[in-house]
């Protein structure tokens, strides 16, 4: 759930530290991105919501977009939205973001996108149904969402750290799998494939696990990052611009419980689950 992102999301930009867990979480995304553009060949893709939780945002569709495929992107935050131009720029990669403060509409004509995607961001969303309908309408193909796992044991523990009053941006029952299927399948789109994913072996305690081991040891935290020296800094970023290239290899060492555990072991501890639909 990582619900300090809410708050501590601006801390990434300037030195992209984004720690182990999304760093892992980052590379099975793009996996599961690359699988699906390979075997489809999309032209045009759009994640919205594109701020989840989940290090810097509107970085997800990078790899897409380094393939050749359109991106456009939707936030409802006006600060966030350039520093994620800024990320793009730095990268030299084209893509198009507005600002949707409700996402109560898509501005896009009918099945205008190929793919539609937004990872652990439906609870931002002011109307659920609306924005479901608005999603089947803009898109041709695929629709990918990627929820929180809410049978996990890190998901759980989370939640006692929220409140409708602490947090009123967030509602939990956008995230409810079910409720999303439903929706889906009401305005005409099948479900594909469900599964889990992001099953590393570590628990989802919603922090960097450097500073999760920081806290262990007793020492203070340290997520405003300040104290973290930019080459020590662990991010995807160099990845994407080719500077860092067995990124990707050292964060799959981890991704054996995601490949060889059972379904009834990854229900209590991956940390996501997705939803692919077809139309």
């Amino acid at each position: 759930m990582a619900i300090p992102i809410i708050n501590g999301w601006r801390n990434y930009y300037p030195i992209a530290h984004e720690g182990l867990g999304s760093s892992y979480e980052r590379i099975i995304i793009n996996k599961l991105l690359l699988k699906l553009y390979k075997s489809y060949g999309y032209h045009s893709a759009l994640e919205s919501p594109c701020f989840g939780f989940t290090g810097i945002s509107g970085i997800n569709l990078v790899p897409l977009a380094q393939a050749g495929c359109e991106v456009y992107l939707e936030d409802h935050d006006p600060e966030r939205i350039e520093m994620i131009k800024a990320s793009w720029k730095k990268l030299k990669l084209n893509m198009e973001i507005r600002c949707n403060p409700g996402y109560r509409s898509l501005d896009y004509p009918d099945q205008a996108l190929d793919f539609a995607f937004n990872f652990s961001a439906m609870w931002f969303v002011e109307d659920l149904a609306v924005f479901i309908a608005e999603l089947c309408r803009v898109t041709r193909e695929h629709i990918l969402i990627c929820v929180p796992n809410r049978s996990g044991i890190g998901y759980k523990g989370q939640l006692k750290g929220y409140s409708p009053d602490l947090y009123p941006q967030l509602r939990p029952n956008h995230i409810d799998p079910q409720s999303i299927i439903w929706y889906m399948q009401k305005a005409g789109w099948s479900l594909w494939k469900q599964d889990y994913i992001d099953c590393p072996p570590w628990p989802d305690i919603g922090m960097n696990k450097e500073d999760y081991l920081r806290s262990l040891s007793g020492r203070e935290s340290n997520n405003d990052h300040t104290g973290i020296a930019a080459e020590k800094a662990l991010s995807i970023m160099p990845y994407y611009l080719g500077q860092d290239p067995g990124f990707a290899a050292r964060m799959l060492r981890f991704q054996a419980l995601e490949l060889l555990a059972p379904r009834c072991f990854k229900h209590i501890w991956a940390h996501h689950r997705y939803m692919l639909f077809a139309k």
